[in-house]
């Protein structure tokens, strides 16, 4: 009997994370925040099989369900089992069997399972940005002057200050975001209305989740916000990042303020608690592409796009 694929809800979180920490995999598609803040957008469904996760998502607009690649520990022959009960349930459905967002070494395993037979090609829309967290933090040398320069710029407002994210002002994050929207054009753009329904989904299950945020005031206001958690051994994953644009560099001042106030462990000796900061991908905005390519990721993590011949 195949395991059954269910909706994710907040009891799926302990073992789910159980079996992350397990893969150890930073990507951005492996970790139970994202798969649950956007489940309903994305149509999301998990299965276990002993040691390793099974997903499977059916996008708005595709045709059958898309799977990751399963993920976990144990023997070869667990993992080749686990992608045959992929493949199974594949062909219960309308479609055939395919993958999405699957890494180069999850290529080659693939490769030396089944041999000729699957074909793939990069996806650069799902390219994780992957950032050496010592250059986020300190923000040095010449590659950095402009982001410096606008944090400055923000710093010289009168009346801002920083906080943590906690109980007593995630209802004004909550605000911020729905005022954002309002201001950007949420109602006129799906992939906005999904996105906002994905922040909404983190800030009412913030403890639930585990998270940790940042955010900035203006004169008392809410004017930028930030969302991560820790997503592996050695990555902090950014999860939302909102400000208002048109407040000069809010956005750079609310990515660096959150990861001073979170990742460093000792500022003298410039010991961090993560090396590596996920900014996710950019879905294919152009826009969000050159704003991330501006910060000079260290790697760009690759994903495929994989369907059987």
């Amino acid at each position: 009997m195949l395991p059954e694929f269910k909706e994710i809800t907040l009891q799926d979180r302990d073992w789910m994370r159980q079996v992350f920490a397990w893969a150890d995999n930073r990507a951005t598609e492996y970790n139970f925040t994202v798969l649950f803040i956007w489940r309903d957008i994305m149509g999301t469904r998990v299965a276990r099989y002993r040691d390793y996760i099974l997903i499977k998502f059916r996008p708005h607009g595709v045709e059958g369900y898309l799977y990751l690649f399963p993920v976990g520990r144990g023997p070869s022959e667990d993992l080749e089992k686990a992608l045959e009960i992929c493949m199974e349930d594949a062909r219960t459905g309308e479609a055939p069997f395919r993958m999405a967002s699957v890494q180069k070494e999850q290529l080659e395993i693939l490769e030396s399972l089944y041999p000729d037979r699957f074909v793939h090609e990069p996806f650069r829309n799902s390219f994780d940005y992957i950032y050496s967290a010592e250059d986020l933090v300190f923000l040095r040398g010449k590659k950095f002057q402009s982001k410096r320069n606008f944090i400055s710029r923000f710093r010289r407002n009168e009346g801002w200050s920083y906080e943590v994210v906690g109980k007593e002002n995630l209802d004004e994050c909550m605000e911020m975001s729905l005022k954002w929207c309002a201001k950007y054009g949420c109602g006129k753009d799906p992939s906005m209305q999904g996105e906002h329904c994905s922040v909404k989904n983190a800030l009412n299950n913030f403890h639930e989740l585990e998270l940790q945020g940042g955010l900035l005031r203006l004169n008392g206001e809410v004017v930028a916000f930030t969302i991560a958690e820790k997503t592996n051994s050695d990555t902090l994953l950014v999860h939302i990042e909102k400000a208002y644009a048109d407040i000069v560099g809010a956005y750079p001042a609310i990515a660096n303020e959150f990861l001073r106030s979170s990742v460093v462990v000792d500022q003298a000796a410039g010991e961090l608690s993560v090396r590596y900061i996920n900014r996710e991908d950019d879905a294919g905005d152009e826009g969000l592409r050159e704003a991330k390519m501006q910060y000079h990721p260290l790697f760009l993590l690759e994903k495929y796009s994989v369907k059987e011949k």
